[in-house]
């Protein structure tokens, strides 16, 4: 738990109950999580101190957000070093048909995309949807 109090101060978070929790609860998955499937996890939470929470490790850093077509948001803990910002470290995600995991492909980067002049890119989310590892068996 130490090592979760030291990483989450040098990102200037404050390691209160629930953000150890819920940092902790997302290292022992292997795959992304919807914010009500999060809350499901923990007894007592409220959504409201969840949310906060989600946004605050987005903020800094620690997680970032998949849209994977479902129309719900997921969160996956982000690597050390990772800068998921456009034109830095962006991945692929994969999202199964089956099982409706959501899982990130670190090691597939997601290329430089150029625009045409006058557009912005202000955010790339790339999913391939299909069949995982698990249900292909």
């Amino acid at each position: 738990m130490e090592k979760i109090v030291q990483l989450l101060e040098s990102k200037g978070i404050r390691p209160t109950a629930m953000r150890l929790m819920t940092y902790k609860r997302l290292a022992e998955l292997e795959v992304a999580i919807s914010l009500g499937d999060l809350e499901k996890d923990f007894k007592v939470s409220e959504r409201s101190t969840l949310f906060r929470t989600m946004k605050a490790f987005e903020e800094k850093g620690i997680v970032h957000q998949i849209e994977d077509g479902t129309g719900v948001i997921k969160y996956a803990l982000c690597e050390d070093n990772c800068e998921c910002e456009v034109g830095n470290d962006l991945h692929l995600h994969f999202h199964c048909n089956n099982c409706n995991e959501t899982v990130c492909l670190t090691e597939h980067k997601i290329p430089h995309i150029s625009l045409p002049d006058g557009y912005i890119t202000e955010d790339i989310n790339l999913v391939v949807k299909g069949i995982c590892e698990k249900c292909s068996k």
